[in-house]
């Protein structure tokens, strides 16, 4: 019953007036100001047309708290009709004027219609014929960039909200998702933000804020009731990241956790979606952890996410997941009704003005453009080989299965896209192009066409070989095998290398890394570019970082291993840490320490940039009182722990200011002759005798643009309990004593950090 009341509490927070579905205003009011307000919950011509007086209803009387509001509405519904709004298709209550409601909406990368075919959540027609399709979230993430996260969310909210007006679009969306990538082979990282929870974390809640935030009352006084733009839903909660791996599903998976890994990274981007994002309401996932499932885990729901966390608004299972329980997990031998208990029990601003013209507008598309552009990696560029130069290159020859790629660019849980612009079409815009597909397909099974696209490479100035893999080989329910190009793609790029005229340009698309080492390592391929899918402007943005209109500052959200990671250990082996005694690398840049294709955060620049520390605290000096107490922590054989190893940040006054915060300020220099963006990523190096400790974690990065020949200064200030903090095997979040270490990107600045206790 908690669970109903916050729901329908949540439902009114979204808008003061009660909007809904405009089906349900029983109207065909061409008038936008007229249609809008007939489409009000609470407005007296609805409740006239139903032959009701509004008066008689408390829950619409906007003078009342909305505490009295939802107790009013929830008492004049029986048993049967309350059981009736808990799906995602609430049918409403036409008896007492409360219309029918689709929850369901999804918002990955722009407004999309998936799972709403029959026209009851967001859906597209000749009125709203598309909405803008922003690159899919692996290479939003790679443009590191906050402010431009928060801004995707503002646009894509916006195109909701108008769609909302226009009776195409509820007011609920579940999107993002936010699950850390653990696994290269993972079927769904193409919506993720990637391997580091931290950057997963960030990225959740400055994508949050802004589909959600109404400008002004981003700090209301009451969050539980604070004006919403839409609501946002974090899934899927938690370690969820199997999907279907050599015959082992997500309906049956049980994730085997320490709770080390669960706090340290699955927990750490939900936590700070709901801490940091504010958002309003987090989705149960399929699978089980040591178990239990997470949508009748009453610790994982009620005790961290409504407790530890504050969570305001709801929590939501996955589609059919409490089906799941009852047929798949067998969970408890429940009936229905029993599974739907154990759920319950455990947990789970005028904008009116918005209309066509805020929909595909063209600033939204320009936004979808510069994302795609700002999240393209240059892996590789071998004597300058990019960018060319138009006047000098009559002819281009793009070749390969994606070179006039338009709906794979877009990835999953798409919409109907403002229109697309492939590869050939953007490479059009600057010479002439001849274009030859190389492979019928990513799949690449028939060499036939090998022969045209070398011929095409031959004859042209230049080649661009545009290859990778879609959904076909990486989507939701389908997890990869290996990490290589699909088919004939190796032998393409190979073929089409050896008889250019000059070294080609080689681009990717694809969420998961692709052991390219063959091409890393041809002299022939002189530069590589990673593209992820970029969303609907792709081939544009592709051209243009080509052809050296914008200058490539993105970096790899997670590693790109070798093909011989995946024989290395089970997709199912859930820990992080390396087992030794199985042989099993670790998982992530955090853990693994092996030989990589290209490293996390890697990304180069057609200009070069130096960082230079210009001042930095190094020393932290924490004063104990006699309530705190020193606390062990596991040291690698041979060392000597200091006389207090740790502290439990429990203990600590972090958020009152009791322990100091770490402050320095970084110059970043751009020596070269181009304009260019810099990432400055800031790594946490934990004492090196602590056993079992991270090799190094992402604890800060910003985005600074800088002209050729001038330098920019970044400052930093890192919290010293979440940027040294650890987790022990027990799951104590502890502060260690000893010399840390801050490390700036991937070069050889540092500077020492030493934690004393007093």
């Amino acid at each position: 019953m908690a669970t109903m009341v916050l729901i329908i509490l949540q439902l009114l927070s979204i808008s003061s007036s009660l909007l809904s579905r405009s089906q349900a205003a029983g109207g065909n009011d061409t008038n936008d100001a007229t249609f809008n307000r007939t489409r009000r919950v609470c407005h007296p011509w609805r409740f006239e047309k139903l032959g009701l007086n509004i008066k008689d209803f408390g829950f619409c009387n906007v003078s009342l708290g909305y505490e009295v509001r939802v107790k009013d509405l929830v008492d004049r519904m029986t048993l049967a009709e309350k059981v009736e709004q808990l799906g995602d298709n609430a049918r409403g209550v036409a008896r007492i004027g409360l219309p029918s409601y689709e929850w369901w909406s999804e918002a990955l990368h722009g407004v999309s219609d998936v799972g709403n075919t029959d026209r009851k959540g967001s859906y597209f027609d000749e009125d709203v014929p598309g909405a803008t399709s922003f690159p899919m979230v692996i290479t939003t993430a790679a443009s590191f960039n906050q402010s431009l996260w928060k801004a995707i969310g503002q646009v894509i909210s916006t195109e909701a909200r108008a769609m909302h007006n226009l009776g195409h679009a509820g007011l609920t969306f579940w999107s993002p998702n936010i699950n850390v990538a653990r696994d290269p082979r993972w079927g769904r990282i193409l919506e993720t933000p990637g391997e580091d929870p931290y950057v997963v974390g960030t990225y959740a809640s400055n994508f949050v804020r802004g589909l959600q935030d109404v400008e002004g009352t981003e700090n209301f006084w009451d969050l539980n009731s604070r004006p919403l733009k839409v609501a946002a839903c974090c899934k899927h909660y938690a370690a969820y990241d199997v999907d279907n791996w050599l015959g082992v599903d997500r309906l049956h998976f049980d994730a085997r956790v320490t709770e080390q890994d669960m706090l340290e990274t699955f927990l750490k981007p939900f936590e700070m979606c709901v801490k940091d994002g504010d958002v309003s309401s987090v989705m149960c996932s399929y699978n089980r952890v040591n178990g239990i499932p997470t949508c009748a885990d009453p610790k994982l729901l009620k005790g961290t996410i409504r407790g530890e966390w504050d969570l305001h608004g709801y929590i939501v299972s996955d589609c059919d997941s409490i089906e799941v329980m009852v047929d798949n997990h067998k969970w408890l031998g429940d009936e229905p009704e029993d599974a739907v208990s154990q759920t319950l029990k455990a947990g789970n601003h005028k904008f009116e003005d918005l209309g066509s013209r805020d929909i595909c507008s063209e600033e939204h598309v320009e936004l979808a453009t510069r994302t795609a552009r700002e999240g393209i990696v240059l892996l590789k560029n071998d004597n300058q080989t990019l960018p060319l130069n138009s006047h000098n290159i009559r002819t281009l020859a793009v070749v390969g299965p994606h070179a006039n790629a338009t709906k794979a660019m877009i990835g999953n849980y798409e919409g109907v896209p403002c229109k697309y612009t492939s590869p050939i079409s953007g490479f059009s815009k600057y010479t002439k192009v001849v274009y030859e597909m190389g492979c019928g397909d990513v799949q690449c099974k028939n060499e036939s066409l090998i022969f045209p696209a070398v011929a095409a490479a031959k004859r042209a100035d230049a080649a661009v070989v545009v290859v990778g893999i879609d959904l076909s080989v990486e989507a939701e329910s389908k997890d990869r095998v290996d990490l290589l190009l699909p088919g004939y793609q190796t032998q393409l790029v190979n073929q089409v290398a050896a008889v250019a005229k000059a070294p080609i340009t080689l681009v990717i698309m694809s969420a998961g890394g692709i052991d390219i080492s063959f091409a890393k390592n041809n002299p022939n391929v002189g530069a590589i570019l990673w593209a992820g899918y970029p969303g609907e402007e792709g081939g544009r943005a592709i051209a243009d970082v080509v052809f050296g209109h914008y200058n490539p500052g993105g970096r790899l959200p997670l590693t790109w291993h070798e093909a011989s990671y995946v024989d290395a250990l089970p997709m199912t082996s859930m820990p992080l840490r390396p087992i030794h005694h199985l042989g099993y690398p670790g998982r992530t840049y955090k853990f693994f320490n092996g030989s990589t294709v290209y490293p996390f955060g890697h990304g180069l620049s057609y200009t070069t940039f130096n960082h230079r520390l210009l001042a930095a605290d190094r020393k932290l000096a924490v004063k104990l009182n006699r309530f705190q107490h020193c606390r062990r922590l596991n040291y690698t054989s041979g060392s000597r722990p200091p006389p207090c190893p740790a502290v439990s940040i429990d203990d600590l006054d972090c958020d009152g200011g009791g322990v100091a915060k770490v402050g320095f300020e970084v110059r970043v220099e751009n020596g070269g002759e181009r304009d260019g963006s810099e990432v400055v990523m800031v790594y946490a190096v934990p004492p090196a005798e602590v056993a079992g400790a991270p090799l190094k974690r992402l604890v800060g990065f910003e985005k600074v643009f800088v002209e050729a020949g001038r330098s920019g200064r970044v400052k930093f200030e890192v919290d010293a309990c979440k940027s040294f903090g650890l987790v022990d095997h027990k799951g104590y979040h502890l502060l260690a004593s000893g010399e840390h270490k801050i490390v700036i990107g991937h070069g050889p600045l540092s500077f020492p950090v030493r934690v004393e206790f007093f």
